[in-house]
């Protein structure tokens, strides 16, 4: 935007430089000519008297005299045919000056001036000049030059004016850009300063007062959130009470490890609700090896339930990954609780940790129906979810860099690919 209102600015001054020095530089020229012809024809004019008194040794002397004096041709045709100073034939312009008209006529040389002088005794005579062309431009390429010059110098301020014309418009319009870059990237605490027009100030204030409704209505969706997590206590402490009850110990402590898993998972829900921020200083990471192994684990004693065959490929650990263990351990049970939610019982499934190049890949794969099309769309099922699932997964993988994959295996079913990108340091 700076260079073309520099540029917009540099052709309007040219062209108004030129549709005024292109007429100025041509009236330099014509009072150049002017001036050399009037100065001519005074000379010529001088000689007048002597023409009509002087005696031909005289006359012919003073017409040398003025010659040399004004480096012209000076030529004086008597009646008689006699020719005193320069010996020019006679051109038409003499030939009518004879007549009885002075005039100024333009020639190959220049510019011939002649004189009539009426009242001799023979005719009419004739004085002639001639103004060479050296003379008729004697001063115009210097002032043509300084016209040119000027203009250049008006065109380089004009640029100079226009361009700190421009940065007073740019730098505001920067800002406002950056600003809106970092409140994208989740910096909701950035503000610009107002500057520039007033038009532009009124834009800086209407994106502060966006900010600042956004970080309300962000700190309200979390409240609620964080309040509706906790509701979920009472009934948890329920179901503890209920699964203590139980007289079977075994039954008892898988239940309760149930419940505990579920009331970490609240917990978690409302500590990311009310207290996270962007992390601006690197990624929360945790050991992917050892956050899949548990739930893998946790997972295995439902599986053995339904009857479903697991085959593990777990690499051992550390497997560090730049995303928090809860978000991977959530992100975990949403794909191994879609296998068991969307394939019948006694479907096998397949679960590979293993290093990738830019971190680590987790993948799931099972015997399935397959996946619909569309499946990562947030709120979308055609199982009777709540949708979530593949997008939590989803945003997990995007946190820490990477991305989530979803293809159909070789002999059908569905395959799920979570791929981690490793903790920023």
């Amino acid at each position: 935007m700076r260079a073309r209102l520099a540029l917009l600015v540099a052709a309007v001054s040219v062209l108004v430089l030129t549709a005024f020095l292109v007429p100025l530089a041509l009236l330099v020229r014509t009072v150049a000519a002017d001036r050399a012809t009037v100065r001519a024809t005074a000379d010529a004019q001088s000689l007048v008297p002597v023409v009509g008194t002087a005696d031909p040794d005289t006359l012919r002397l003073t017409v040398e005299q003025l010659a040399a004096a004004s480096h012209r041709q000076v030529s004086v045709y008597l009646p008689d045919g006699t020719v005193l100073g320069t010996p020019v034939p006679r051109t038409p312009a003499v030939a009518l000056a004879a007549r009885g008209q002075s005039l100024t006529a333009e020639s190959a040389g220049g510019r011939e001036v002649v004189i009539a002088v009426q009242g001799l005794p023979a005719g009419t005579g004739v004085i002639r000049t001639l103004v060479p062309r050296s003379e008729l431009t004697a001063g115009v390429t210097r002032a043509w030059l300084v016209l040119a010059l000027l203009g250049v110098l008006l065109v380089l301020v004009g640029l100079v004016v226009a361009d700190r014309l421009a940065h007073t418009l740019v730098r505001p319009i920067a800002a406002l850009s950056t600003v809106s870059h970092r409140l994208a990237n989740a910096e909701l605490d950035a503000r610009v300063e107002p500057a520039g027009p007033a038009e532009l100030r009124e834009v800086a204030g209407a994106l502060n007062h966006l900010a600042g409704r956004i970080q309300v209505l962000l700190r309200e969706e979390r409240e609620q959130v964080a309040d509706l997590s906790h509701r979920l206590r009472t009934p948890l402490t329920v179901l503890r009470l209920e699964a203590e009850s139980l007289r079977d110990p075994d039954d008892a402590a898988r239940l309760t490890a149930a419940v505990d898993g579920l009331e970490r998972a609240v917990t978690g829900v409302i500590r990311q609700a009310r207290w996270r921020s962007s992390a601006p200083d690197g990624r929360a990471g945790c050991d992917a090896a050892a956050v899949v192994g548990e739930r893998v684990a946790f997972w295995s004693v439902l599986a053995e339930d339904t009857g479903r065959t697991v085959t593990l490929d777990l690499a051992p650990g550390p497997l560090p990954v730049g995303v928090s263990a809860d978000e991977l351990a959530a992100a975990a049970d949403a794909l191994l609780g879609n296998v068991f939610a969307h394939t019948p019982d006694g479907t096998p499934f397949t679960v590979r940790l293993a290093p990738d190049p830019a971190g680590v890949a987790l993948t799931i794969a099972d015997a399935g129906p397959g996946m619909p099309a569309g499946a990562v769309r947030r709120g979308a099922s055609r199982a009777g979810s709540t949708g979530l699932g593949l997008d939590i997964a989803d945003r997990a993988a995007r946190a820490s860099g990477g991305r989530l994959e979803l293809r159909s295996g070789p002999d059908g079913g569905a395959v799920v690919l979570l791929r981690l990108g490793a903790p920023r340091s």
